[in-house]
């Protein structure tokens, strides 16, 4: 479903519209204050913005999402999850993955198509969210992710629901020298030569996990091809990045 308040648009997925209280959004590129390349509702710190731009935008958000705090981790295309919890919460996270149990608290990444992951364990009232480029999705922070919440709070991945973002589509995800960048059991995965399908790829590592097909949730939609909603650095190297949020109200 698509939500818009003020001039601000988010997603928010099918799979969590019965958990009123998991606050989420996967924000657009409409309602904000950058210009040019990143315009408008820049959140990521990887392009050609204004600091100040990029913080009152992730206020904007914050505001949306009607949280107290809202977080984002220094993304590094690795592997590492952190647990966020009122001892570390006001340091930034060097991270790909943040999980918490904390209510009102907003968890977020940043993204220009590479997936974007809501995780929610309504069993033991927690949320995370996950960055997987080609690179988390080749070092499966997705397993990374669950792996931390099942060592921490004992979340079972058959209780889990995963929600993913729009993000680059097979059309575009073009990988010419795959051999040697993806392990050989995502070839399988390739739609035409040297073009994959990593939404497929990202539902193969969720249900190898043991999360069931009905709990997982993917966005079919080519951040590429949607130039008027979406940012894309495939399309355009320099340009903004879409914030994912979750948040347990309380």
């Amino acid at each position: 479903m698509e939500f818009d308040k003020a001039k601000m648009q988010w997603l928010e997925f099918d799979l969590l519209e019965s958990f009123p209280h998991v606050q989420h959004g996967v924000f657009l590129r409409h309602g904000g204050v950058s210009h040019g390349a990143c315009s408008s509702l820049n959140v990521g710190n990887g392009a050609s913005d204004k600091a100040e731009a990029i913080q009152t935008n992730r206020e904007l958000i914050r505001k949306a999402m009607n949280v107290p705090k809202l977080i984002f981790p220094h993304q590094t295309h690795g592997m590492n999850v952190e647990r966020i919890t009122p001892k570390n919460m006001d340091k930034v996270a060097q991270a790909d993955a943040v999980f918490t149990t904390e209510k009102n608290v907003g968890l977020g990444v940043t993204h220009a198509d590479c997936q974007a992951a809501i995780f929610y364990d309504p069993v033991h009232e927690a949320v995370g969210v996950a960055h997987a480029g080609w690179r988390g999705l080749v070092q499966n922070i997705y397993a990374r992710l669950l792996e931390a919440m099942q060592r921490d709070i004992g979340t079972q991945p058959q209780n889990i629901i995963v929600c993913i973002s729009p993000s680059l589509g097979p059309d575009h995800a073009e990988y010419k020298n795959y051999k040697q960048e993806l392990p050989q059991d995502f070839w399988a995965f390739q739609t035409s030569p040297n073009y994959f399908d990593f939404w497929a790829i990202g539902r193969k590592q969720l249900s190898s996990l043991g999360i069931l097909d009905k709990n997982i949730e993917i966005t079919e939609i080519c951040t590429h091809c949607n130039e008027k909603d979406y940012f894309s650095h495939r399309r355009e190297k320099d340009t903004g990045r879409h914030g994912t949020v979750v948040a347990l109200k309380g």
